[in-house]
Order: C-alpha cells, then structure tokens, then sequence
C-alpha cells in the first residue's frame, strides 16, 4: 500500500466516523438548497472539516480540493480531492448507499482513491498500478480485506450488459444505454459494482471531479475502463461511464454521444 493510499485512507475513515454521528441524527438535521438545487447540511461541512484536518497534519504542502470548502494550497502540483458525502440526497433520507471520497492527484494522475460506504461498514481503494481492494470495517479497523476485479465473462457488446445508472432520479443522458443495457437496480453506488465484478457498466448523468476522482482509479485499477461522456478518461465536470473493458466503455459512449 502506497503512503498516498495510506493518507487517503486515514483520512476518509476520519470522514466517515464524523459522518456516521451526524447520520445517526438525521431526522433533526437542518437542510439547505445550494445555487444548482442540490442539498446540502452541516454534515458535508463538518466531514470535510474533519478530512482537511487529518491531510493538514499528513501533507501541509499539498493542496486540497473540497465540494464544501473549495481549493486551498498551490505549488506543489499534488492535491487532494474530497466529496465529503457523496448522495447527500440519499444521507438525509436515511438511506445507507452515501459514501464519503478522497483522492490524490499528483502532477495530474490520480495516484490514490478511497470510497467509504459508512453505514453500510465497507470501503473501497485503489493506488495507482497496485490495484483495487475492498474490504469490511470492524472495530475502526479494516477487516476481510481483497483485491478486486471487473468481470471478464459477459458478452462484448451492450446488448446484454448490465447497467447502474447514478442517479435514478435525472438521468436522462444515459436513456440511450438504458434502452439497450439491462438496468438493474443497485443497493451499492454503481461504480464500485463495476469493480468488484457485479454491473458491467455504470453512468453517472452529472457531477464533479470530486464525484470521479476516487471511483474512476478504483474501476481503472480492477482492470475496467473510465471516461468522461466526451472521451477524456481524466475524471472532471459532467457526465461519466465506467464500463468493464475499454471497448465496453466505447460502445457506450458511442451510444450517448452518437
């Protein structure tokens, strides 16, 4: 495991014990509407507040970027990107899929991706060229932990794959797989079902780079392919595909952007 990964893990396992106790209290926390309509609380604040804590005593020197907090930092050419709780929509209707998101981007490349599934005690995490991983939370530690790969046993081609669509609720870019692919139903954010094996596609109809950062290593590093709906496979604004083989990933990026 490299230093990168070891730094983005204690940090989003930091995030994910704040987001936990807020969690736990959901029902009483206020609500806001952001400019572009999406919610957010004094969670996503306090998660990413407590994430920028554990990276400013690990890497002073590097800069970090958060949904919540913005960019801070410059001139080492390594940042850290933070989506403190990602489904935020999903966390303050008690739903368990939320995750909490950090990764680090050296010169870059993403070097290392952690996603924390909280109330469902699981994560997942990737360094660059060493692989994906998941594994269990057990008494603040990591337990039953594996490496993890896309599968490579489905038929090459749309018709037949199968398909998480993130979110359900807008999802209109991706009606065009949705016509071909077998959508299915997911009890775990799409992505991280790309790469443990159990979807062989996945799209996320919008976003940021803190929404893709950490996911797209951990599907690259399970042998599946990442790109963005207009063909940059550096995660970024918009809309994205994960897919379990790059021509898998081409087929369906044909299909939305014809």
């Amino acid at each position: 495991m490299t230093d990168d990964v070891k730094i983005a893990l204690t940090a989003a396992l930091a995030g994910a014990e704040e987001a936990l106790r807020h969690f736990a209290e959901v029902a009483a926390l206020p609500r806001e509407l952001k400019a572009d309509g999406s919610v957010v609380t004094a969670a996503d604040r306090a998660v990413e507040t407590v994430i920028r804590r554990v990276l400013a005593e690990a890497v002073p020197d590097d800069a970090v970027l958060g949904e919540e907090h913005g960019a801070t930092g410059s001139g080492s050419g390594r940042r850290w990107i933070i989506d403190p709780i990602d489904g935020t929509a999903l966390f303050v209707e008690g739903d368990d899929r939320w995750l909490v998101l950090v990764a680090c981007e050296d010169q870059g490349a993403i070097t290392a991706g952690v996603a924390v599934v909280p109330a469902q005690q699981r994560l997942w995490w990737a360094g660059l060229g060493t692989g994906a991983y998941e594994g269990r939370l057990v008494a603040g530690g990591i337990a039953e932990e594996r490496r993890i790969r896309v599968t490579g046993s489905r038929a090459s081609g749309l018709a037949g794959s199968t398909l998480g669509v993130v979110p359900d609720w807008g999802r209109a870019p991706a009606e065009p797989l949705i016509a071909v692919a077998d959508e299915r139903p997911w009890s775990l954010h799409p992505p991280l079902l790309v790469a443990r094996g159990d979807l062989d596609l996945a799209a996320q109809t919008s976003g940021q780079i803190w929404d893709f950062a950490a996911t797209s290593l951990i599907v690259t590093e399970a042998g599946g392919a990442y790109a963005r709906f207009d063909g940059d496979s550096r995660p970024g604004p918009g809309a994205s595909i994960y897919a379990r083989s790059p021509e898998l990933r081409d087929a369906a990026l044909k299909a939305v952007v014809p």
